[in-house]
Order: structure tokens, then sequence, then C-alpha cells
């Protein structure tokens, strides 16, 4: 059985989620477009910004894996202390 999440949850997760693509994009557009010259959009900004975006996937991929390792070792702590590891 799936678990239900609010609507509040619902809600608070898509503000997260517009947050933090408002702050990517921004971040990516400050970065990579240098002039307003012309309407096309150049080589080099379409470059910069799919590297910009690139960078930011893996950095947010590495700091879910050391977040996970980290709760991971956490509950192995707690495990342990609690006598829990380790018996069948």
């Amino acid at each position: 059985m799936a678990a239900q999440i609010s609507d509040s949850d619902k809600i608070k997760q898509f503000r997260e989620l517009l947050g933090t693509y408002n702050k990517l994009t921004e971040t990516c557009f400050l970065d990579c477009v240098k002039d307003f010259i012309t309407r096309e959009v150049k080589p080099e900004e379409i470059s910069c910004s799919e590297y910009s975006l690139q960078k930011y996937l893996k950095m947010t991929q590495r700091i879910s894996v050391r977040f996970q390792g980290y709760h991971i070792q956490e509950n192995e702590a707690l495990a342990a202390k609690a006598g829990l590891l380790g018996q069948p």
C-alpha cells in the first residue's frame, strides 16, 4: 500500500521544486548570457547552460549519496547502541 501524501505536503514539495528551478535558471542565466545583441541563442550560451545544468545535477546526486550514507551510518550506530546489530 502506497503512503498517501497530504495536499499541504504536495504544495510544499512543489514550492521547493519551483524554488530550486528558479535558483538554477537564474544562476545559469547570469553565468551564461553575456549580451542581448541578437534574439538568437548563441552556441556558446547553449553549451554553457548545458554544462551548468549537468554540474548542478552531478552536485545534487553527490549530496544525495553522501546524505544517504550518513543516515545509514547513523542508523547502524543507533542499532549497535541498542544491541540490535548482528542479532538474527
